[in-house]
């Protein structure tokens, strides 16, 4: 997430040369929604061969961050009255903009936004992590999501430990803290091990306890699997290598199939639980760039396979996914990797699968002066989505996020809004 002075692992992209560079700093099959507001069918027109003739519902979404507080609570130590009348406000604000989805975080640092029996409640809430905020943010999210006819999407972040490597900063009852094996410090951060199979069996637990207790429309993670890479920093899991990856080519082989299990196994435990209940991953946007790998996209970009061991093609081409959510954040023309090249990419690796395909969205970056010159032009984004009106697999699109699509920095949401949503509609089942 875009935080003041960090880089935005999203934006992280490869030369020609293979050297790592930062562009910029910062940052499915479901019920039909309960809605108390009329949702309209829209037909979009006709575009070039293999696009939409006639769209009668699509997604349309916005992420609603809570590490660091990035959009809402605006603050930590806000009164439970203050927390629930700005997350109100961001759900209004999403029908105003005639969305149909909200993809909440509720689980930032392996801490909880419900009353979790597995982890302590967020330290985003009250800025002391296991103190009761007094209500069940998820819950009321949930309700009042559902009572403007939005979906609510629960986003949670399976390894991700803390945004610092000292455990005495965590609950004494962490479970990071009564399992110290379970975890590695890495880049400033404490991750949970991917290597370990008890590491792997709880983290789907504590997310499972809100599939089973909560009526979410889906669960939801973004491309934190294992971590980006930093410079001169070994992910130090030599001991979980020795303990299971034997039979294994190499460690990223074994890495990769870590990952894969969590998606595969995560993926039938809540068909079990709820088979209702979607699930969908908004991985980095680039897997593969085809000069590594023919089959990967015409870029040169860090890499999702290689770089975080998290083979997003083979989970759509194998349907462990009710739906992917790539984010795109890069503009029209951009050489490493443009959003007019990845975008085929990715609705030919949906195309059959029946996986529903919706593209992340860098709203964040309209009208930040730090971007380039793309990114100061209201109409960039709404290019996006005319373009992808021309591939039949695109069913919609989710921004990045709450807090822009409020502020609405040049009016690049508001021109979206006009171009291509003019009524309401239903997200896609």
């Amino acid at each position: 997430m875009r935080q003041t002075g960090r880089i935005d692992r999203r934006d992280f992209v490869t030369a020609a040369t293979g050297a790592v560079t930062a562009l910029s700093l910062g940052g499915a099959a479901s019920a039909a929604p309960r809605t108390a507001t009329p949702v309209a069918a829209h037909r979009s027109e006709a575009g070039p061969a293999g696009g939409r003739a006639d769209t009668q519902d699509e997604f349309r979404g916005m992420w609603l961050a809570t590490v660091f507080n990035r959009d809402w609570p605006s603050r930590t130590g806000l009164s439970a009255t203050q927390q629930q009348t700005e997350l109100v406000a961001h759900l209004d604000t999403a029908v105003e903009r005639r969305l149909n989805a909200v993809v909440l975080q509720v689980r930032p640092t392996a801490d909880a936004l419900w009353p979790s029996p597995y982890e302590p409640w967020a330290e985003c809430l009250t800025g002391v992590q296991g103190r009761d905020p007094g209500w069940d943010p998820l819950g009321t999210a949930v309700r009042e999501a559902h009572a403007r006819g939005l979906e609510l999407h629960a986003w949670f972040n399976p390894y991700r430990v803390a945004n610092h490597t000292d455990p005495g900063r965590l609950t004494a009852n962490h479970p990071a803290r009564l399992h110290p094996g379970w975890t590695v410090a890495y880049g400033g951060k404490l991750y949970y091990n991917p290597g370990l199979p008890e590491v792997r069996a709880f983290v789907q637990d504590a997310m499972l306890d809100a599939v089973r207790r909560y009526d979410i429309d889906a669960v939801h993670w973004d491309d934190y699997f294992y971590p980006y890479p930093v410079a001169g920093q070994t992910f130090d899991d030599d001991e979980a290598y020795t303990l299971h990856g034997g039979g294994f080519a190499n460690r990223a082989s074994w890495r990769r199939n870590n990952i894969d299990l969590l998606v595969q196994e995560m993926a039938g435990r809540i068909k079990e639980i709820k088979p209702g209940v979607a699930f969908g991953i908004s991985p980095f946007g680039v897997w593969r760039n085809a000069s590594t790998d023919p089959l990967g996209s015409d870029t040169a970009s860090a890499q999702t396979y290689d770089d975080l061991y998290a083979d997003t093609r083979k989970w759509v081409r194998q349907a462990w996914l009710d739906y992917v959510m790539p984010q795109l954040y890069w503009h029209i023309g951009l050489k490493a990797a443009d959003y007019a090249k990845l975008l085929p990419w990715w609705n030919e690796v949906v195309r059959g699968t029946g996986v529903h395909l919706y593209i992340g969205e860098a709203l964040y970056k309209a009208g930040d002066p730090a971007q380039p010159s793309k990114w100061q032009e209201p109409a960039e984004l709404s290019r996006h989505l005319t373009l992808a009106e021309a591939y039949g697999e695109v069913r919609g699109h989710c921004f990045f996020a709450a807090k822009e699509v409020a502020a609405d920095r040049i009016g690049a949401m508001a021109t979206v809004v006009a171009d291509h949503y003019p009524t309401r509609v239903r997200p896609p089942r």
